[in-house]
């Protein structure tokens, strides 16, 4: 089995920060969300892996290389524009040939991983497999309906009456004979090959679909809030490695993990929390669900519940709650009695000031 993992998508949802970096590389627990993607593709025995690249290619391949770090074997496949997920299945035709593969989307992120869910598919081996999960909105969502052991009938994309709240996730298995439904469908109103188009072409036709629910939690990160969300969750199943430095008069609560070269000085840390290679925090408190990357630098401050990107700073700035610093971002307080703000925002920020 090969895997396509697409990681072709601008993220505008994410602005600023995707302004300067692509989505999939946003971290999570100090680690790039495409990072933990081609990490459970590799844990379900999968090492053959084609990605999928955009406008981003270069900063993509730059960070994953040829895959050996991670024990895979990866080729760049190139969308010159977003034109849908069976378009991305199209244009890898000659990548897949004709083996069975898996198709995960890079921006998502499943707390148990996806081996159970392969080995489902290896083992039953239907036209494809859809990985749902059930949500509380599935209006919001693309819906799969299901007869008896989980075999699909319909899939609708963002159904105004619902008929059941099982929501398709970034995990889908395919036999070959996707290829063929990928070719028969027409791009949809908005101009994209719909990968639930050739699902349900898939249905049409007679073939096997089934839903498989996802075990653990699953998060599409396509969001800030989920952004952050999905940090709180790997940072709940995180256990303490202390590498770098805490002083005497520092104290450290709960799960902590602190990267080589990393120094703590009279500071409060109350994890799960990470803290990067070479960051210093001094004379500050760091809560729970924070992670802080490399090279970042705290003094007298407060942060809890946040991401902190590479080379960030934070100075005589408390309640930082929920928040991301982009990276080499600098945030600080004016002096005491000024009456004033000094703001550099860039586009798509959102900022609440107290007055």
């Amino acid at each position: 089995m090969k895997a396509l993992i697409l990681s072709g998508g601008m993220g505008t949802r994410l602005r600023p920060l995707t302004h300067a970096m692509p989505k999939q590389l946003i971290p999570l627990a100090n680690k790039p969300v495409l990072f933990h993607a081609l990490e459970a593709v590799r844990d379900a025995g999968i090492t053959d892996i084609g990605i999928i690249v955009g406008d981003w290619h270069k900063e993509i391949s730059r960070a994953v290389g040829d895959g050996s770090r991670f024990d895979l074997r990866v080729r760049y496949i190139r969308q010159e524009a977003p034109f849908g997920l069976a378009h991305c299945v199209l244009i890898a035709r000659d990548f897949l040939g004709d083996d069975d593969f898996a198709m995960y989307l890079g921006d998502n992120v499943f707390g148990d991983g996806i081996a159970e869910a392969a080995d489902r598919f290896r083992h039953s081996r239907p036209a494809a497999q859809v990985s749902v999960t059930p949500v509380g909105t599935p209006q919001e969502y693309g819906i799969v309906e299901t007869g008896p052991g989980g075999r699909v009938s319909e899939l609708r994309e963002k159904p105004r009456r619902p008929r059941s709240n099982l929501a398709v996730t970034g995990a889908y298995f395919f036999t070959p004979i996707v290829h063929d439904a990928v070719r028969a469908i027409e791009p949809s109103r908005r101009g994209e090959r719909e990968i639930t188009d050739a699902l349900q072409w898939l249905v049409d036709q007679g073939h096997d679909v089934r839903a498989v629910e996802v075990t653990g939690w699953w998060k599409d990160t396509g969001r800030i809030d989920d952004i952050l969300d999905g940090n709180r969750l790997l940072l709940d199943s995180a256990e303490s490695r202390i590498e770098g430095s805490i002083d005497a008069a520092s104290t450290a609560l709960g799960p902590v993990i602190v990267a080589p070269g990393a120094r703590i000085i009279r500071s409060h840390l109350r994890g799960p929390l990470i803290i990067g290679e070479g960051s210093i925090v001094e004379d500050s408190y760091i809560g729970p669900h924070t992670s802080i990357g490399a090279g970042c630098v705290l003094s007298e401050a407060g942060v809890s519940g946040s991401i902190l990107l590479d080379g960030a700073a934070v100075s005589d700035v408390n309640g930082i709650h929920w928040s991301v610093i982009g990276r080499s971002a600098r945030v600080g307080a004016t002096p005491a009695g000024t009456a004033r703000h000094r703001l550099v925002v860039g586009d798509h920020t959102e900022l609440d000031v107290v007055a």
